[in-house]
């Protein structure tokens, strides 16, 4: 990917642009690739999306995880609604504008009714915040996330 990310760079590096509905889209947008067997998340971060101090908001970096490790979970339980109760979030360096933030995670474990989730937000390949989910599957069936 080049230096400075754009959309065409991106859809070149095979990222393809994510319409959703709710809270997920108003973050965006949001950004999936096929990584293996699994999904990579990311995020071209905008001026909207820093905070007074010039950087990307820790919010921002939460909710990142927090939809990324959700996806990767109901893809992994075979499309299985998920919910988050516990998001534990460290950051660990400044993201900047222009940047695209990539979420990457896996799951831990599954139960029956628990899945525990890690992931890493990086830059270029070098992390800014990691996090730790528990998410609770739901019952019924959910639209996709």
């Amino acid at each position: 990917m080049s230096a400075t990310p754009t959309i065409e760079s991106l859809g070149a590096d095979g990222w393809r642009r994510k319409s959703l509905p709710g809270f997920a889209g108003l973050i965006g947008p949001l950004w999936a690739r096929r990584e293996g067997d699994g999904w990579a998340y990311g995020l071209l971060a905008a001026s909207d999306h820093l905070n007074p101090a010039g950087v990307v908001h820790g919010g921002l970096l939460s909710a990142l995880l927090d939809h990324g490790l959700s996806a990767i979970a109901w893809e992994a339980l075979a499309r299985r609604a998920c919910v988050t109760v516990q998001l534990d979030t460290h950051f660990l360096a400044p993201a900047r504008a222009g940047q695209f933030l990539e979420l990457r995670g896996r799951v831990v474990r599954a139960t029956s009714s628990l899945v525990f989730m890690q992931g890493e937000v990086s830059v270029a390949g070098n992390a800014v915040a990691t996090g730790a989910a528990v998410l609770k599957v739901l019952e019924s069936a959910a639209p996709a996330p």
